[in-house]
């Protein structure tokens, strides 16, 4: 394990589309026939994250998708199977909303339009300003939003580490194809456990 991927001084943990019309079972996702049964168990895992996070001043980023028509290119909408998407995470709607998770007081919130956390979105300047060095990622899902962001920040030369765990795809295939992907080629795979075990060691080592 590299542990500048997970130095607590320069990490940002960040949570991505954990809302309702992707993991609830009256959101879009679930009323159109997905599974999202992945989706709901990791909130569990996300949660005892940040708790341990937030312990060690941690910066909390949570990252939701939301459309309009003012968002919404025509390339955008024309993009594969973007009509079965085209009610998904509505801009002022309950879909869009986050799911079981709050941001709490001081924690930051991205809006995006696209897959990726960092286009057109001020994501990098914000991760500057705290001199963050290291991004671990979780949420939804694992080989769209969450692969894209990865690849983007590894691209703008952030450490990336996947929480195994802590990300859900609705394709097993596909989900364990990028889990793959961004530890031979992008940053790492770790369980939340992984993560906690090596905090808590080094904090046990400053304490020491």
């Amino acid at each position: 394990m590299n542990h500048v991927f997970l130095d607590p001084q320069h990490t940002a943990f960040m949570i991505i589309d954990v809302q309702n019309d992707f993991c609830h079972e009256n959101g879009v996702k679930a009323v159109k026939g997905t599974d999202v049964t992945k989706a709901q168990t990791v909130v569990p895992v996300i949660e005892g994250l940040i708790v341990e996070a937030r312990s060690r001043n941690i910066p909390i980023i949570f990252v939701r998708t939301t459309h309009s028509a003012s968002s919404s290119s025509k390339a955008w909408l024309s993009r594969p199977n973007a009509s079965s998407k085209v009610n998904l995470v509505r801009e002022g709607t309950w879909g869009a909303e986050f799911y079981l998770l709050s941001p709490q007081a001081g924690d930051l919130v991205i809006e995006k339009h696209r897959y990726c956390a960092f286009t057109k979105t001020n994501l990098e300047e914000i991760l500057n300003r705290l001199e963050i060095k290291s991004l671990i990622l979780t949420g939804v899902a694992t080989n769209v939003c969450v692969e894209s962001t990865a690849r983007n920040g590894f691209m703008l030369d952030y450490n990336i580490t996947l929480v195994r765990d802590g990300c859900a795809g609705y394709n097993r295939d596909l989900e364990e194809a990028a889990f793959i992907n961004i530890q031979t080629n992008f940053g790492m795979v770790l369980d939340a456990k992984e993560i906690m075990d090596y905090w808590t060691g080094l904090h046990s080592s400053l304490q020491a």
